[in-house]
């Protein structure tokens, strides 16, 4: 196929490292796949638009590409291919009835719609995607049977199929003894299932030792087959998202992540920086290079390291796998949609017609161009990649958001009361989800200060924001600044912290308290109401950042919507002022820094990209910014 101009353009750019150039791959896969399928409705599948784990792989990867890029368009897709299946009583249309724990994938993308909508449509069919692994058939061991038909056996396939889902759906509605088996189902796969020669894990584990394809000593299938390995390492980095940091096997996950890796990046093909159909067999006549396998490769080694699981050293592992896709498998067609090649369609053991599992096996399973699963772990790749040229600045850091001075509940769907509110792991509109992950592209670690702050806590953190204090018509029970609070955070920035402080507008935040503690650094909030927007008229909240300010890398045009303004004095400098009023400032104080904004405009509701502001309004870009600052100035 002949590759258009800009396509090459971009190939140059991508060997050249070039970030923007990555980001623009995965960017233009995204909007291939919006135009080629809308709805989630893939042509390339045997049924197209019926619930499978195929689609659910492609929404994963746009959910990372939005979550990486906050283009609204890709959130759109996730929901618009989820409510063909999802009714408004919460019912899913042609949910399978085959105990398979493929058909558990698909819950990822109806959880993440109901974590951003908050509809409780989407939680009763996340609960029901749930409620089925209760009647999931195990071994005797305990672990899931990759389906009903198949008997006594894990595959690795199932890890990917079923743990990220229940890892998240056990967080959000609060179920931590889940995590417990969570792990158990991984750590099987990494006792029984790895081979003890080459590192790498079998495709399958028949502990009845009853399969015609099973070894008869240890129950596992003949050879290594790259997606499968591939599903158990992206089911690793993704499971450790949600897994709670004090939970006693994190640690061992943890470390079959990076023994699972260690064996991939030793089977990487030298010659290209690809992997093998079969891993261990790379140049074996038959034997090919797959697509959809390397890019899990590349985005479980990209993640595990951003995320500070792997060492840094296996991010050029990644690079040279990321560069190597795009030469080898992306192509433009001349409808100017990306076409990714190269991505084995099946692969299996057992059934009929008879899969055995050996070599002879897997390398006559054919590939096709545009597989759904295929695309979704090059989205999947291409979100991680966009980040690696930066997570390295923040790796051993950590940033701690507070939820004491703003500490506001909600009831859930599920009728539980949660913290919400400018919260790292909030989704919906009035969270800070996305100003997280801007922090997160820089390596640093996110927590949350549940209690007034110690010195203790803040000792293990080197950015401590603090958001919006309650006042009671928000809050019943408000925490207000106090001295000995005020006392600690103060020491802390001396001694090098930084200080992020987002105050709001006088009716909706706390000023008298809060400007005790903020003072010490010469910054006054002043509680007044500005920026008031009437119609949507959007001009009437807009405020120009422009660069050179210290903080922000790049000018920005920000949206700051019912704030209050700010005084300074003593080491406080002002950086942002918009009709004589001063927006944002700076003060150094001792080895910290506090950086001070009369508005928490960095919130979903205007960062995501969702369904509010116009375009050119890029909230995000600005917390990239702030984020990077942030990281820079810690010590």
């Amino acid at each position: 196929m002949r590759l258009s101009a800009a396509f090459l353009m971009l190939g140059f750019a991508i060997a050249q490292g070039s970030v923007r150039a990555q980001d623009a791959a995965s960017a233009k896969m995204a909007e291939s796949v919006i135009r080629e399928w809308p709805a989630g409705v893939v042509t390339t599948e045997n049924k197209p638009g019926v619930w499978a784990y195929e689609e659910g792989v492609l929404l994963d990867g746009m959910a990372t590409q939005w979550q990486a890029t906050a283009t609204g368009a890709d959130f759109k897709y996730i929901k618009d291919a989820v409510d063909k299946y999802v009714t408004e009583d919460g019912m899913i249309r042609g949910y399978p009835d085959a105990h398979s724990l493929d058909d558990i994938e698909m819950g990822r993308a109806v959880l993440l719609v109901y974590r951003v909508t908050q509809k409780p449509q989407y939680y009763k069919a996340a609960k029901f995607v749930h409620d089925q692994l209760a009647a999931q058939p195990r071994t005797a061991s305990g672990g899931y049977w990759h389906k009903q038909i198949y008997p006594n056996q894990m595959w690795l396939d199932g890890g990917y199929m079923a743990e990220p889902f229940r890892a998240a759906y056990a967080t959000t509605f609060q179920e931590p003894g889940e995590f417990d088996d969570i792990a158990k189902q991984l750590l099987l796969m990494n006792e029984h299932m790895r081979d003890s020669k080459t590192e790498l894990l079998k495709h399958g584990w028949d502990e009845s030792k009853q399969m015609a394809w099973a070894d008869k000593t240890t129950g596992l299938s003949q050879e290594v087959w790259a997606r499968a390995m591939g599903w158990y390492a992206m089911a690793l980095v993704d499971v450790l998202d949600w897994f709670p940091q004090d939970h006693a096997q994190r640690a061992a996950l943890i470390a079959a992540l990076n023994r699972t890796m260690a064996a991939v990046v030793k089977y990487q093909d030298s010659a290209t920086g690809l992997w093998w159909q079969v891993m261990d067999k790379g140049g074996r006549q038959g034997n090919y290079r797959e697509a959809s396998a390397s890019s899990m490769f590349v985005y479980a080694l990209a993640k595990g390291v951003r995320m500070g699981y792997l060492p840094q050293s296996y991010e050029s592992n990644a690079r040279r796998g990321w560069e190597a896709i795009q030469k080898t498998f992306v192509s433009i067609g001349s409808d100017d949609l990306m076409v990714l090649n190269g991505t084995v369609k099946v692969g299996g053991l057992g059934g009929a017609p008879y899969r055995s599992g050996k070599f002879d096996y897997y390398v006559g399973e054919k590939t096709i161009a545009n597989d759904a699963k295929g695309i979704g772990a090059f989205l999947l790749a291409g979100s991680e990649m966009a980040q690696a040229s930066t997570e390295a600045l923040g790796q051993g850091k950590t940033v701690l958001i507070d939820a004491w001075f703003n500490s506001q509940t909600r009831k859930n769907a599920a009728g539980q009361t949660e913290l919400f509110h400018y919260k790292w792991n909030d989704d919906a509109d009035s969270g800070f989800a996305f100003f997280g992950r801007a922090l997160q592209r820089y390596g640093v670690k996110l927590a949350t200060e549940k209690t007034a702050p110690t010195a203790v806590d803040l000792k293990s953190a080197q950015i401590y924001v603090l958001v919006s204090p309650d006042i009671p018509a928000k809050n019943p029970n408000p925490h207000y600044m106090d001295k000995a609070s005020g006392d600690v955070i103060e020491e802390w920035v001396k001694a090098g912290g930084v200080l992020i402080l987002m105050e709001n507008d006088v009716k909706n935040s706390e000023f008298e308290h809060f400007n005790t503690m903020s003072e010490r650094f010469g910054i006054h909030f002043n509680p007044v109401l500005r920026n008031t927007v009437e119609n949507n008229t959007w001009s009437q909240a807009t405020v120009t950042v422009p660069s050179g300010t210290g903080v922000f890398e790049r000018p920005h045009k920000a949206y700051l919507k019912e704030i209050s303004t700010i005084t300074v004095s003593g080491p406080a400098k002002a950086i942002v002022t918009d009709k004589g009023d001063v927006l944002m400032a700076v003060s150094k104080v001792g080895n910290g820094t506090v950086f001070a904004v009369v508005d928490p405009w960095l919130y979903n509701e205007y960062t995501d990209r969702r369904n509010k502001l116009p375009v050119e309004y890029d909230s995000f870009d600005a917390a990239i910014d702030l984020a990077e600052w942030a990281a820079r100035q810690t010590k």
